[in-house]
């Protein structure tokens, strides 16, 4: 008998009743490639981020950026805090919004705009919860160039690249570009798991959360 692969579980987090109900329309119930996806939960701020997750156990939490109590930001770096915390893509309006760089700062794995089409948003949610990124390069690059950057920001994560290998370094510049796992392999002449096995030291190496947070330690070390 094959074995069922359980639906990728999302809870919805934004302050706007038709946003909750147009995104858990759009996602619930959907499979794609043999994946499904069931929305376990809908809240209307980041303070009842904690208890949501603690009652649905979500593998992917969609958070809106800006809440009247609790914004994405805040509720995103403490969620990440916590320990097997879910992935986190934030919600907003704008892709040029400042608020977005410092959540996946925080440790927010992508971000997507909340008029993103419904075929585009089912791929986010599988890809984040396959590791893979969901972050555009170009649109990131616009994100830091609009906020300044963090005094020393540059030597830091300089610094903090040099404790890498050859091969790390290879990895870091490619997740840095956006590519995923197979095409990083593909490029490297490696198997996706010996990419897997590099990232997982890349991120113990430089205490990072996740691959999003590598990237934009590339680009402040200006490797992108």
């Amino acid at each position: 008998m094959a074995e069922v692969t359980p639906p990728v579980r999302v809870l919805i987090v934004d302050d706007d009743a038709m946003v909750r109900a147009g995104l858990t329309m759009m996602l619930d119930g959907v499979s794609k490639n043999g994946r499904a996806i069931a929305v376990v939960g809908a809240v209307a701020d980041g303070v009842d981020v904690p208890e949501a997750v603690s009652a649905h156990s979500p593998d992917i939490v969609l958070m809106d950026i800006r809440m009247p109590k609790l914004d994405g930001v805040t509720a995103t770096r403490r969620l990440r805090a916590r320990p097997e915390a879910p992935d986190v893509i934030v919600l907003t309006t704008f892709d040029t919004d400042e608020n977005v760089l410092r959540a996946l700062r925080a440790g927010a794995s992508g971000f997507l705009l909340k008029d993103t089409p419904p075929d585009q948003l089912v791929d986010a949610v599988l890809r984040v919860s396959s590791g893979d990124p969901i972050l555009s390069p170009q649109v990131t690059r616009k994100l830091i160039d609009r906020v300044a950057v963090e005094a020393g920001a540059y030597e830091k994560a300089r610094t903090a690249l040099a404790s890498l290998s050859p091969r790390e370094h290879d990895i870091v510049l490619a997740v840095a570009t956006g590519k995923t796992n197979a095409q990083i392999a593909s490029e490297l002449f490696l198997s996706v798991a010996t990419v897997k096995s590099h990232l997982t030291r890349v991120l113990i190496k430089l205490e990072l959360d996740n691959r999003t947070q590598v990237a934009l330690l590339a680009h402040d070390a200006g490797l992108a």
